[in-house]
């Protein structure tokens, strides 16, 4: 018999067994994407149940899925000894040997019963699932993690149960495909696999601060609330150059420090990490001083102005061992969401032509965002999200960029007034996004072609009305971005022609970007964002400003 390894310690590179009863293609996929996602996992061996299951000795956590027939006894007795060792054993299913009983098919709602667990820590407090569920048979010594609602009797689903020096985590969930991708229940999963003697701040939040605080209600206040709303954050601090904007902060988040300069926030030691606010000009220098003083960086998008720039604050990051992203917060919008998963599932086929589109026909907001020097350029607001977005569904960088702008309406500002952006991927695939703040009928937010199917996104403005004694009839309208556009799917079916599908949107995922980041921190788990994804939306926008100012010339951006 193997000797059992020794548990791992903090992040120490940790290899995965993952044994199955039931594993076909793309259960081992999705298994494996649990897995790789999880702390410190170097490597993941899947293997089916039978004789030749290698020994659990040589791994710091065990999968089983499925039931435990096809496993001998002394491999049991050997997983269970290595369990009391130190390691971590996730089972999914069985049939009862390991602790679960058979269920069925259907839509349940898990609920989670223990908020202060690590499995748990963040997780939304209720999410639907459709899954073959296997309720978990009552264990004294386990905690309940989650249940779910059968016959109004809420029965457990995920228990943890400390053995030895390691854990058993036993879930009645994810016993089919498309539950183990279910993004809740994943992050569950993978921490699952976590060594007990794991890092633990104790319940302690991370300290937050907001560089760039800004006026009352502005993105100062929308980065504190968040943090305020997120468990594992605590907003300490904020700074801002304007006396005003500091007494904004301080009445707005009561009991949190106020500082004029960078320097004054970077020597309070409850400060761990700081969101960076202030207008593109001054990311890089902001972050960089910060990311030397040993904080921790979330900056807005887009991440800075140009490459060189990001480059310097990827190095400063690395050399100084601190965390480093991008707020990219519109990858969480509904819609988007609802494309993303019509994309990954198949509904559009190969995708080979993504377009997007922002603006209208008004005058641009005279605040520094319009203004080139500070803001960057046109392509530089909006076209963060919106490139974001066309490198995801695309799934790699173009080859090419070139980018077409006008100037012929707007002279009180110095950002075009329109701007194309065209990518071509050496495949043939290609790209478009427009801004334009001189069109008077909006083109689609979304259109996607694929060789099955077309998808379509519209805009829908909202505007709000309502009467003010005095005054009358008072008529608002919000930002025709702000509302999540209406999706239809058009699919090619032989023999019967074009069929039309008005897709639902997402769940919302309300502080998205807030939760990751609280559990990178408290927790190491990856990245939403990573430093390079912000620096590969900083090569296309640099790139398209360049082209733009060069009348359309393509730039190469292979490499880049």
């Amino acid at each position: 018999m193997v000797a059992p390894m020794a548990p791992p310690t903090v992040n120490e590179p940790m290899p995965v067994l993952i044994v199955s009863s039931r594993l076909t293609d793309r259960r081992r996929s999705a298994l494996t994407a649990v897995a790789a996602r999880a702390v410190g996992v170097t490597r993941t061996d899947v293997v089916p149940a039978g004789p030749d299951v290698p020994p659990p000795g040589g791994y710091g956590a065990v999968v089983v899925d499925g039931g435990t027939d096809g496993l001998n006894d002394d491999w049991l007795r050997a997983l269970h000894g290595h369990v009391e060792a130190g390691a971590s054993l996730l089972h999914i299913g069985g049939d009862g040997r390991l602790g679960a009983d058979a269920g069925r098919l259907g839509e349940w709602f898990a609920k989670v019963v223990s908020p202060t667990s690590v499995l748990t820590q963040r997780v939304r407090d209720e999410f639907p699932i459709v899954d073959r569920l296997r309720p978990l048979r009552s264990a004294p010594a386990a905690q309940v993690c989650v249940s779910v609602s059968v016959g109004y009797e809420d029965q457990p689903v995920i228990t943890e149960v400390a053995a030895g020096r390691g854990r058993i985590v036993t879930s009645g969930l994810g016993n089919t495909e498309g539950a183990l991708e279910n993004e809740e229940l994943a992050t569950i999963l993978r921490r699952a696999l976590r060594s007990r003697h794991a890092p633990d701040r104790g319940g302690r939040p991370v300290g937050l601060a907001v560089v760039g605080y800004g006026p009352y209600g502005g993105m100062g206040y929308h980065h504190g609330a968040a943090a305020r709303a997120t468990a594992g954050l605590d907003l300490v601090a904020a700074c801002d150059e304007s006396a005003e904007r500091r007494k904004a902060a301080e009445e707005e988040f009561p009991g949190i420090r106020a500082y004029t300069t960078v320097a004054e926030l970077a020597r309070d030691d409850d400060v761990e990490v700081v969101v960076v606010a202030t207008p593109p000009v001054s990311h890089a220098s902001i972050s960089i001083e910060l990311l030397r003083a040993g904080k921790h960086v979330a900056c807005e998008k887009p991440l800075c102005l140009t490459v060189g720039e990001a480059d310097e604050m990827l190095a400063t990051a690395q050399a100084h061992d601190r965390v480093l992203t991008v707020n990219q917060s519109r990858r969480w919008d509904t819609d988007f969401v609802a494309i993303q998963r019509a994309v990954r599932a198949g509904m559009l086929g190969e995708l080979f032509n993504v377009e997007t589109f922002v603006g209208g026909f008004e005058h641009p907001c005279r605040a520094w965002h319009s203004e080139e020097s500070i803001s960057g350029g046109t392509v530089f607001d909006w076209g963060s999200h919106h490139l974001d977005w066309i490198l995801l569904l695309m799934g790699d960088m173009p080859a090419v960029v070139e980018a077409h702008g006008h100037k012929r309406v707007w002279h009180d500002v110095t950002n075009l007034d329109q701007l194309r952006v065209r990518l071509r991927w050496d495949d043939g695939r290609e790209a478009e996004f427009v801004d334009s703040s001189v069109a008077g009928i909006r083109r689609p937010k979304f259109y996607l072609q694929g060789a099955a199917g077309t998808l379509a996104g519209w805009y829908r403005p909202r505007t709000f009305e309502r009467l003010e004694p005095g005054v009358g009839l008072v008529v608002e309208r919000a930002h025709h971005a702000e509302a999540p556009a209406e999706l239809t799917l058009a699919r090619y079916e032989s023999d019967h022609g074009l069929s039309e599908t008005r897709l639902p949107l997402a769940a919302p995922q309300p502080f998205a970007f807030q939760r990751n980041l609280a559990d990178h921190l408290a927790l190491g788990e990856p990245l939403a964002v990573t430093p390079d994804e912000g620096r590969r939306i900083v090569v296309l926008l640099e790139a398209a400003h360049r082209s733009s100012e060069r009348a359309g010339t393509p730039v190469d951006v292979r490499g880049g």
